[in-house]
C-alpha cells in the first residue's frame, strides 16, 4: 500500500469530473499575514489543497497566498464554507459569491463550497444547499458539500436536492473519535469523507499507543495520525502555523501502518466522547 500513496494522489468526487487531493491543509485560527505565510509554506512543500471558511476570517489571505505562490490556480484545490443562511436563497447566494470574490476575484471560483454546520435547522440547511446548487450551476464552485452533518441531515436533502449525494462531508476524525456510522454511510454513498482535527490538536502527543507505533516506524505521532487517516480513505486536513511542522506533516508516504497497527488504532475509538470539537448527530 505504501507505494500506492503519494502527495499528488487525488480522489474522484461522486457524480462529478472533479478530483480532490487526498491531503489538505487547514487554516483555522490562522489570520492575516500568518495565514499567507503558512499557505505559501504548504504550497512550496507540495500541498495542493487548502481548507478555509467564512468563519475563519481568512478567505482573502488564502487567495492572496495562491496568487503569490506562483502555482497555477487550476492546480490548487480551495475549499471554503458558509456558516449561516441569510434569510432567503438569493441573499444566501450573494453571501457565497462574496466568499468566492474574496478568494479568487470577480471572475473566479472555488473548488468546493461546504455548509459549515447542520445546527441552523431544516429551513436554513435547505436555503444554504439550494444556494450552493445555484453557485455550482453558475460555475462559481466546482463541487458542493456539507460539514458536521449526520446521516439524517444528509438524507433530508433527498426531498429537494438536485445534487445528491453531496460531494463531501467534512467531520472531526481521528483514532479517538471515528464516527463509524456516518463514515460508513458516506463511503457506501460515494461521499468523500474529510477529516478535520486529524492531529487531535496535539492533545494526544503523549499517548503511549501512538508513541509506540511512531517509534516502530521512526516517525512522529503526527505522522501516524495522518497516515491512519489516509489508510482509512479519509482526506485529512492537518493544520499548523509552524513552517517546519507544515513540511513535516506531509512526510507520510515512506511508511505504511500494518493491519495490526490499524486495528490497534481502531481500538482507541471512544465514539462521540473522543471528539474534541464535535461529533455529528445521525438523527434529526
Amino acid at each position: 500500500m505504501a507505494a500506492k500513496l503519494s502527495l499528488t494522489d487525488l480522489l474522484a468526487l461522486p457524480n462529478s469530473s472533479v478530483k480532490i487531493p487526498r491531503l489538505g491543509f487547514g487554516v483555522y485560527q490562522s489570520t492575516s499575514k500568518q495565514c499567507i505565510n503558512s499557505c505559501l509554506t504548504a504550497l512550496k512543500a507540495g500541498y495542493r489543497h487548502i481548507d478555509s471558511a467564512q468563519y475563519y476570517g481568512n478567505e482573502k489571505e488564502v487567495g492572496e497566498a495562491v496568487r503569490q505562490s506562483g502555482v497555477s490556480r487550476s492546480e490548487v484545490f480551495i475549499t471554503t464554507k458558509i456558516i449561516s443562511a441569510a434569510g432567503n436563497v438569493d441573499k444566501t447566494y450573494d453571501k457565497l459569491v462574496e466568499s468566492v470574490d474574496k478568494i479568487d476575484g470577480k471572475d473566479g471560483y472555488v473548488d468546493l463550497f461546504l455548509i459549515h454546520t447542520a445546527s441552523g435547522g431544516s429551513k436554513n440547511r435547505k436555503e444554504m444547499y439550494l444556494a450552493l446548487e445555484k453557485l455550482l450551476e453558475n460555475g462559481k464552485t466546482k463541487s458542493i458539500g456539507v460539514s458536521n452533518w449526520g446521516i439524517g441531515h444528509i438524507e433530508e436533502l433527498k426531498s429537494f436536492a438536485k445534487v445528491y449525494p453531496p460531494h463531501v462531508n467534512q467531520i472531526e476524525l481521528h483514532p479517538f473519535s471515528q464516527q463509524r456510522e456516518v463514515v460508513d454511510f458516506c463511503h457506501k454513498n460515494g461521499i468523500i469523507v474529510e477529516a478535520y482535527c486529524p492531529l487531535v490538536r496535539n492533545q494526544k502527543a503523549n499517548d503511549p499507543t501512538l508513541n509506540k507505533i511512531a517509534e516502530a516506524h521512526k516517525k512522529t505521532v503526527g505522522h501516524v495520525l495522518i497516515r491512519y487517516c489516509l489508510q482509512k480513505n479519509w482526506v485529512p486536513l492537518p493544520k499548523s502555523d509552524t513552517p517546519s511542522r507544515i513540511v513535516e506533516n506531509a512526510n507520510v508516504y515512506d511508511f505504511e501502518l500494518s493491519k495490526e497497527e490499524m486495528k490497534t488504532l481502531d481500538d482507541l475509538d471512544q465514539g462521540s466522547k473522543g471528539a474534541i470539537v464535535q461529533a455529528v448527530t445521525n438523527t434529526l
